[in-house]
């Protein structure tokens, strides 16, 4: 195969560095960012009734998942060198300021001039109606996609194509609830060569199902 000069723009975006930051860029603040733990709650604490000093919470008691698993545990070896050729299987997990609500594992190669991404995030809020909330908001400020029957409590699957410097990106999102969890998958992937993207079924059918076990391993894990 003949060895061609990647542009600057794309080079750049193969750095480490860069693509982490990028990564937690979208975590953050991109259309999928996770509201602060606890907000949604916090909003409506002074219309909900005082609970009695030895009364267990309610919220608590209720709470489906209390912790985040191990993200980086979240999708079997086959599953990560099938969605990204070449890449290490273990993945590398993104810092986090409180593990126990929110974790995030990602896994990247470049195989020839074939570029993969793919991260899992699973977050978790202190009710199912907290997540059905910050579930919703979401999926709202995104169009062209749909639901994801049989994953979850409710999922909803998008794919959006990209284009820089003549070279095209193909990313898709996953997000599905499980009663207080969100789990939040994103794939993506380039040609470097042809500087066409994979097509949208790879795309999409590739994050589904890396949704499908990332929320089979949420519940094996509690």
């Amino acid at each position: 195969m003949r060895s061609l000069p990647l542009p600057l723009a794309l080079t750049a975006r193969l750095l480490p560095v860069v693509v982490l930051a990028s990564a937690g860029w979208a975590l953050a603040s991109g259309p999928f960012a996770a509201s602060p733990a606890g907000e949604a709650d916090d909003k409506t604490a002074s219309d909900r009734p005082s609970a009695s000093p030895t009364a267990p919470s309610t919220a608590a008691a209720s709470q489906t998942y209390r912790v985040s698993p191990k993200p980086c545990e979240g999708l079997g070896k086959k599953t990560v060198t099938s969605l990204v050729p070449g890449a290490k299987t273990a993945g590398k997990e993104i810092p986090s300021s409180d593990e126990s609500v929110r974790r995030t594992c990602s896994w990247n190669a470049l195989k020839g001039f074939d570029y993969r991404w793919l991260d899992v995030s699973y977050e978790i809020k202190k009710t199912d109606q907290t997540a059905a909330t910050a579930y919703k908001e979401r999926i709202t400020k995104q169009s062209g996609g749909g639901a994801v029957p049989g994953l979850g409590d409710e999922a909803y699957s998008v794919v959006n194509l990209t284009t820089e410097d003549k070279q095209q990106t193909r990313e898709g999102m996953v997000i599905a609830r499980a009663s207080n969890a969100l789990v939040v998958i994103t794939y993506n992937g380039s040609d470097f060569e042809t500087k066409k993207a994979p097509s949208t079924d790879e795309i999409n059918k590739g994050a589904i199902k890396a949704a499908k076990e990332a929320v089979a391993a949420l519940e094996k894990a509690q």
